[in-house]
């Protein structure tokens, strides 16, 4: 290096123990930022290294799979630091060291980025999990969903919401419990391998030009973000300042008071003005509010048409405005396919060019509600095609009082293999930029939106719905699951929770039993709505006083979820956090999955296991009250054994303090 480029340059002679017979030489350089104590240090064994470090103590170290070279780091004229390896490159740039408004911490955050991946190639570079120490958060949707997220495993697994995993929402973001955060930009055309063949125990990060990205380009960028702060909540809220974002508004606060009810669990695609009208009259009947009425799916007279078929619905204006009379709103399941055999709006959107195209010019893709090459998909990429959606659901509005609209699907695996969108102007890639078109798109029609996919969106002001669950217990998507999900989409930013239906779907002919049926709602009571379609009264009077019971408990607790709605929209906290929110540094927290908070104040630990009838709870720090017995006051951090939970009971604990607005 040149003696005017300013740098501390540490070279360490060393032994490192690769295997028990094994040795080889180490080399370690270290490279100062300019005007701070902040260093990248080169580690140079079997494999290339790179170490954050602030002064003398290490931040991250990141292992360079496939990236070999003998050249030193070199400063640039911005400051950074670049390494070369004489036909690509990676810079390190110093973003921010110092203390953060905001997030009580002092922050360090290094942007690493690659800006000329050539096409066939594909870097990676890995961080190693530490499984026995640290544990990790957030990462993709998963129908397996552990939490914390150290125990997934992927093998070159493209980073984009589909259908494959229930990966409906996942922001390309990591925290972990030392306070480190990762963060991939939507440029890069992400893989990751977790736990699996040669990365035991380590979280790669790769990219390359191939399916399903856009495997034509000559090359593609590989960008990602290092952040640590004092713990990890400071880390997420420096997170959400600079790179997740933070909602706008908040949604319908009556769907957060009362219950929605859907068709769709328990009649399925058997829906009619019959079904409809005995759906709406038994809830009435049963003495149960609500926020609204869903009809799911099946009311079209093709899949896309938008239009209903009149054999099933022979007067739907007069079934809406009936059903309204009986204190419910109605909204109506919506998709963003067109089957062919749709034929007329099939070619008027074909000729128009608002179907996705392949390379080839092929619209054809396969949806669950088709047969394979039987269906196509809307280009949310192109305004035009939006403006055209967005009016025909407008249409359905105005004729028949529809008050809003349920939203499915939107994972970029159900366009056509190797698809052609319109350019972004952004620097989002090809496939990614349609999920995030076609929710904006959604989006606009107001606070009762709801869908089931992401991607940058966390501004909106909509509900986010898990992805269906099965009627389990487990971790094969589970009860269980219905917990973790609804951590990771709050830690990707992602506060407005809807759990989708209390009991699970139902499927394969599986509806959920009376006890799993309770403990799910229990499950629901403190996040941020309830969601019904599987009903109390087909199990026995018993069943239905416990569900009153505690939707009642939910509405109670309705101003208090609102009042965290506005903390989110404020700061862009978590509305129902991971327990070591309110304790970062309490390691028994870290490492908890089946009890979560609503705001700071009140921690949910309900029953998961099938024929339990108590539950060990950790709580910790502060003093928390029992809320099933107000004189029962507990220190934290403390472990309560054996808590009695029969089938009417749901464990819970209030901050002592609280207040509810």
């Amino acid at each position: 290096m040149k003696a005017t480029i300013t740098l501390a340059l540490l070279v360490l002679a060393t032994t490192c123990y690769w295997e028990v017979v094994q040795t080889c030489s180490s080399i370690e350089q270290r490279y100062k930022f300019t005007n701070s104590d902040i260093y990248v240090r080169l580690r140079r064994g079997a494999k290339l290294q790179y170490e954050l470090m602030k002064g003398t103590s290490s931040l991250q170290t990141v292992t360079l799979d496939n990236f070999v070279t003998s050249s030193d780091l070199e400063l640039t004229s911005t400051g950074s630091y670049k390494l070369s390896d004489g036909t690509s490159s990676i810079e390190f740039t110093l973003v921010q060291s110092g203390v953060v408004s905001g997030t009580g911490s002092d922050i360090t955050h290094i942007k690493v980025a690659r800006n000329d991946v050539a096409a066939g190639s594909q870097p990676r570079d890995c961080f190693t999990l530490d499984q026995s120490e640290i544990h990790w958060f957030s990462g993709p949707e998963q129908k397996a969903h552990y939490w914390p997220v150290e125990r997934q495993q992927h093998s070159n697994y493209s980073y984009l919401p589909k259908e494959l995993d229930n990966f409906g929402v996942g922001e390309r973001y990591w925290l972990n419990s030392n306070g480190v955060f990762i963060f991939v930009e939507s440029n890069t055309p992400l893989f990751i391998d977790q736990n699996t063949g040669d990365y035991k125990n380590k979280l790669c990060l790769s990219a390359t030009a191939a399916l399903p990205y856009d495997s034509r380009v000559t090359s593609s960028k590989f960008v990602y973000h290092i952040g640590l702060g004092k713990n990890a909540k400071a880390a997420h809220k420096y997170a959400v300042k600079t790179f997740l974002g933070q909602p706008t508004g908040y949604p319908d606060e009556r769907i957060v008071q009362y219950p929605i009810w859907s068709t769709w669990a328990l009649y399925s695609r058997d829906i009619d003005d019959a079904v409809v009208r005995e759906f709406a009259q038994n809830i009435v009947d049963n003495g149960f509010e609500n926020s609204q009425l869903e009809i799911d799916d099946d009311w079209e007279i093709c899949y896309g048409a938008l239009t209903f078929r009149e054999s099933k619905f022979p007067n739907i204006t007069k079934l809406v405005e009936d059903v309204k009379e009986m204190g419910f709103r109605v909204t109506l399941w919506i998709h963003p396919f067109i089957n062919k055999d749709c034929v007329d709006i099939y070619q008027e959107a074909l000729e128009l060019g608002y179907l996705v195209l392949d390379h080839a010019g092929d619209p054809s893709t396969q949806w669950w509600n088709s047969e394979t090459a039987a269906a196509t998909a809307i280009d949310f990429t192109k305004p035009e095609a939006q403006e055209w959606f967005t009016k025909r659901l407008v249409r359905l509005q105005k004729e028949h009082g529809i008050d809003s609209f349920k939203f499915d699907a939107g994972e970029t695996s159900w366009l056509p293999p190797d698809p052609v969108l319109q350019a972004s102007e952004s620097d989002i890639i090809s496939p990614l930029q349609a999920v995030g078109d076609y929710v904006r798109t959604v989006a606009s029609f107001g606070a009762m939106v709801e869908v089931r996919s992401g991607q940058g969106t966390q501004d909106l002001p909509i509900f986010v719905r898990i992805v269906d669950k099965d009627s389990e217990w487990g971790w094969n998507n589970g009860l269980v699951t219905l917990i973790t999900s609804l951590l990771q989409m709050n830690l990707n930013g992602y506060p407005f929770v809807l759990p989708d239906m209390i009991g699970g779907n139902g499927y394969d002919d599986s509806p959920p039993n009376k006890e799993l049926f309770l403990r799910w709602l229990q499950a629901n009571v403190f996040m941020p709505a309830l969601q019904f379609s599987f009903v109390p009264w087909t199990f026995d009077d018993e069943a239905i006083e416990i569900t009153k019971n505690f939707t009642a408990l939910h509405a109670e607790y309705a101003p208090y979820i609102i009042k965290q709605f506005k903390r989110a929209v404020e700061t862009g906290e978590p509305v129902n956090a991971p327990l070591w929110w309110v304790a970062p540094e309490d390691k028994v927290a870290q490492g908890i999955y089946d009890e979560f908070l609503l705001g700071d104040d009140i921690i949910a630990a309900p029953v998961i296991i099938e024929g339990a009838t108590k539950r060990d709870i950790y709580l910790p720090e502060g003093q928390w009250t029992d809320g099933n017995n107000a004189d029962t006051v507990y220190t934290g951090p403390i472990w309560i054994m054996d808590y009695s939970a029969p089938l009417n009971t749901l464990p819970y604990f209030i901050r002592v303090g609280f207040e509810m607005d």
